[in-house]
């Protein structure tokens, strides 16, 4: 399982996650559903307290990770294989340009 924490603007938003199965899971953290209940990361996917479900990495997540020449230094410096978008996600959008970033969960933080 890997997991992202997802901000926005430096608060945290909510957390991505990749399970054994290959499934993709979004939750907004309780705290940033209550406090900012109109402040939604894509239009779709409105802020509520049901977690979002996907077979495939949501299409907003995906737009987050480089493309082109910027992908292949990626890949190139990370080894990461192109097709492993929730890799390439935690490995490139720390800095992403915009609003949202993501931070990986290291499995030591989330024991």
């Amino acid at each position: 399982m890997r997991q992202g924490v997802v901000k926005y603007k430096e608060i945290r938003a909510g957390m991505l996650t990749e399970d054994e199965n290959g499934e993709y899971w979004f939750v907004y953290d309780p705290e940033y559903v209550r406090k900012h209940p109109h402040q939604f990361i894509s239009f779709q996917m409105p802020v509520t307290a049901l977690p979002y479900r996907s077979k495939r990495l949501f299409p907003f997540f995906d737009g987050l990770i480089p493309e082109g020449w910027l992908l292949h230094i990626a890949t190139e410096t990370w080894r990461i294989n192109k097709n492993d978008r929730m890799g390439l996600l935690l490995a490139c959008c720390r800095n992403a340009i915009g609003a949202v970033s993501i931070h990986p969960v290291h499995k030591e933080e989330n024991a």
